[in-house]
C-alpha cells in the first residue's frame, strides 16, 4: 500500500467518524430545548412578561392587561397568522407585524391603535385571569411557547400581578 492511499483511507475514516459524532449530537440538542419548557421546535419568539387580572372594565383597565411577545433572536420575524390563546379558548390572531430582532410587542386586551410596540385585541372584558395559561402558536398552528401562572409551584417575581420570565 502506498503512502498516498493510506493517507486517503485515514482521512476518509476520520471524516466518517466525525459525521457519526455530529449526527449523534443533533437529537441531544433537541432534547435540551424540551427541558427549557419550550414546546415543539425551538423558536426565537417567546412569551415574555404577563400583566393579568387588572381591576375594572373600562379601556384603561383592559389595556393594563397584556401579554408580551418577545423576539430573542437577531433576525426580524413576521408574526402574521401567529395566535395567542388563553385557557378558556379566547384567541387573538396577529396581523402583519414585523417584530425586529431583540424587541417585543405587548398584546393588550382592550381597545387602541396598533403600533409596532403595542397591539390591541379590542375586547370588552378581561381575558387573563389570576390562574391562567397563555399559549403562543406560529402561523402553522404549532405551539412555540406557553406560560402558566397562579398554580402551585409557579415562581412570581413580585406580588403586583406582574410575571417576569
Amino acid at each position: 500500500m502506498s503512502a498516498p492511499s493510506a493517507t486517503r483511507r485515514l482521512l476518509a475514516t476520520a471524516l466518517a467518524a466525525g459525521a457519526l459524532i455530529g449526527a449523534a449530537a443533533v437529537p441531544a440538542a433537541a432534547h435540551d430545548d424540551d427541558r427549557r419548557g419550550h414546546h415543539g421546535r425551538h423558536s426565537s419568539i417567546v412569551i415574555g412578561d404577563v400583566q393579568h387580572d387588572t381591576r375594572g372594565r373600562d379601556d384603561r383597565a383592559l389595556n393594563r392587561e397584556w401579554v408580551e411577545v418577545k423576539n430573542t433572536g437577531h433576525k426580524a420575524v413576521n408574526l402574521r397568522g401567529f395566535t395567542l390563546t388563553d385557557r378558556d379558548g379566547n384567541r387573538y390572531r396577529f396581523p402583519h407585524l414585523r417584530l425586529d430582532g431583540r424587541s417585543s410587542v405587548k398584546v393588550h386586551t382592550g381597545h387602541g391603535r396598533d403600533t409596532h410596540r403595542d397591539l390591541y385585541q379590542d375586547r370588552r372584558h378581561q381575558i387573563w385571569d389570576d390562574r391562567d395559561t397563555a399559549t403562543l402558536r406560529n402561523d402553522r398552528g404549532h405551539v412555540i411557547d406557553t406560560e402558566t401562572w397562579g398554580r402551585r409551584g409557579h415562581h412570581n417575581d413580585n406580588d403586583n400581578n406582574n410575571h417576569r420570565r
